[in-house]
C-alpha cells in the first residue's frame, strides 16, 4: 500500500496528463491513470501537479556589516513553502583564499540547519588570490558545485578581475562548475547617490556591455557563464544576434520577477528606497524587451535579500541595505505573465543545471515526492506576507493561479496554510 496518493490531477511530466500520483517513503513511486490503495488520499480536482519548485537565487540572514537580511533559513523557508519551492539554493560568504571556504561552508551549513525546505550553497569569491584548480577540486568536493563571481564591488573587495574570470571559464567545463556571475560594469557605476539617481548611477550600459565582454570569453574558452538577475532585455537581444549558438549551452540567463513587473519610475517616488536592490530596476523600455525574451531567460530565482522599512528608509544608496524579498510570490507572479511555459524554469531547468535532477525538479518515479498542486485559474490579490520583512512590493496586485497544496518529502506541510515544519537537508550537487 502507498503512503500517499494525488489523485484526479493534471500532472506535469513536461506535458500534461490526467493522472495519479502515488509515494512511498518519501519518493514518487508511481503515476498512473489506476486508482491504487493509500493510506492518504487527496482530490487534486483537476489542478496541476507540479514538481517542487526550485529558488537557485536567495540570500538568507546576509550580513552587510551594519545590516543583516532579516528573513533567516527558518522563516525565509516557511515564507518559501507558502510560495511552492521546496529547495534553494543559498550563498557561502566571499572568500579570497581556499584555506576560507571549509570555515565559511560549515558557517552557512549551521545558519541553514533551521530550514524547513532542502538547500544547497554556491561558492562565492570575494577578490580571489589562490589556485584555480584548488579551487574547482575542493568546491566538488564539498558539493557546492558552482562558484559565483562578482564582476564589480571594487570597493568592498569583491570585485573578481578578468583574468581569473577568464581562467575560471577556461575550467569550468573541465570541471563540470559553471561560474555564476553577477554583470555590471566597475568602472561605470557609482555606489553613493541620491535614490532617484540610483539606476542612472548603474546604468542598464553597464550590465550590457559587460555581459558582451563574458560572451566574448565564454565564446572562446568554451566556459559554462550562468548569468544571474539579468535586468535588460538588450542584454539577451545582443547574445541572441552575436552568439545565438551558445545560448542554453555555454551561456544561461537568470532573471528574477521584479525586472518583470516594476520600472526605475518608482525610485522617483516618496517610497522608492523599498525598491532598491543591485542591479537596479530598468526603464520600461527595458522592462518590455525583458518579457518579450523570456523563452530565453532559462531560470527564474528571487535574489531574495528582504529587510524592514526602516532599514530601507535612507537618502543614499550606500546608507541603506540593498535587496527585497520575492520567495512567496514568485512563481505565481510569472505565471500570471507567462502561463505554463513558466513552469520549467522553476523545475527542470534549475534541477538539471545545479546537479539536483531527477531528484529534484520532476515527477518521475524514484523522485523526491516534493509535489505542488497549483490552481491555475483563481485570481485573486496578494494579500498577505508570511517574511519577517515588515513590506513586501507585491502586495495587493492582480494575480492568476493560487498554490493549494505543498508536499515535501511526501508530507503534506502547506494546505492553503503551513499546517507542518519538516526538517530540510542539505544537497550535495556534484
Amino acid at each position: 500500500m502507498y503512503d500517499v496518493g494525488i489523485i484526479n490531477g493534471k500532472v506535469y511530466l513536461g506535458d500534461f496528463i490526467y493522472a495519479n500520483v502515488y509515494i512511498k517513503s518519501g519518493k514518487i513511486y508511481d503515476i498512473t491513470t489506476s486508482y491504487k490503495g493509500c493510506k492518504k488520499e487527496y482530490n487534486a480536482n483537476e489542478n496541476l501537479v507540479l514538481p517542487g519548485f526550485i529558488d537557485p537565487h536567495v540570500h538568507f540572514e546576509l550580513n552587510f556589516g551594519k545590516h543583516t537580511s532579516v528573513d533567516d533559513f527558518e522563516s525565509g523557508s516557511i515564507s518559501a513553502i507558502y510560495g511552492g519551492i521546496t529547495t534553494i539554493i543559498d550563498f557561502l560568504d566571499p572568500i579570497s583564499h581556499i584555506n576560507e571556504l571549509d570555515k565559511n561552508f560549515e558557517k552557512r551549513l549551521n545558519l541553514a540547519k533551521k530550514s524547513y525546505i532542502d538547500f544547497s550553497f554556491h561558492v562565492t569569491l570575494g577578490n580571489f588570490k589562490d589556485n584555480i584548480d584548488e579551487l574547482l577540486k575542493k568546491t566538488k568536493k564539498l558539493g557546492t558545485s558552482s562558484i559565483k563571481i562578482f564582476t564589480t564591488y571594487s570597493s568592498s573587495n569583491r570585485r573578481t578581475n578578468d583574468k581569473i574570470m577568464y581562467k575560471l571559464l577556461q575550467k569550468s567545463n573541465e570541471y563540470k562548475v559553471p561560474i555564476l556571475i553577477h554583470a555590471e560594469n566597475d568602472d561605470m557605476i557609482s555606489e553613493n547617490v541620491l535614490i532617484k539617481d540610483h539606476e542612472n548611477a548603474r546604468p542598464a550600459i553597464s550590465e550590457i556591455t559587460e555581459i558582451t565582454k563574458i560572451l566574448e570569453m565564454v565564446n572562446m574558452t568554451n566556459g559554462i557563464s550562468y548569468i544571474v538577475h539579468t535586468t535588460c532585455g538588450t542584454s539577451i537581444e545582443e547574445t541572441r544576434k552575436r552568439f545565438p549558438e551558445i545560448i542554453n549551452k555555454n551561456i544561461y540567463f537568470e532573471s528574477c520577477p521584479h525586472y518583470f513587473y516594476f520600472s526605475n519610475d518608482v525610485y522617483k517616488e516618496k517610497h522608492g528606497f523599498l525598491y532598491t536592490m543591485t542591479p537596479p530596476l530598468r526603464s520600461n523600455e527595458e522592462k518590455e524587451k525583458l518579457r518579450k525574451n523570456i523563452d530565453y531567460i532559462f531560470s527564474i530565482g528571487t535574489d531574495h535579500c528582504s529587510f524592514n522599512k526602516e532599514d530601507k528608509d535612507k537618502k543614499t544608496t550606500k546608507d541603506l541595505p540593498m535587496g527585497i524579498g520575492g520567495v512567496e510570490h514568485s512563481f505565481v507572479l510569472m505565471y500570471s505573465l507567462f502561463g505554463e511555459k513558466i513552469i520549467d524554469k522553476f523545475t527542470t531547468n534549475p534541477a538539471k543545471f545545479f546537479g539536483l535532477f531527477p531528484q529534484k525538479g520532476s515527477l518521475l518515479p524514484g523522485a523526491t515526492a516534493d509535489v505542488v498542486i497549483f490552481s491555475p485559474n483563481q485570481y485573486e490579490k496578494i494579500t498577505r506576507s508570511h517574511s519577517k520583512a515588515n513590506y513586501d512590493i507585491y502586495l495587493n496586485m492582480q494575480v492568476k493561479g493560487k498554490i493549494q497544496k505543498v508536499f515535501k518529502s511526501g508530507i503534506l506541510v502547506l494546505d492553503h496554510t503551513l499546517i507542518r515544519k519538516t526538517k530540510g537537508k542539505y544537497l550535495r550537487r556534484l
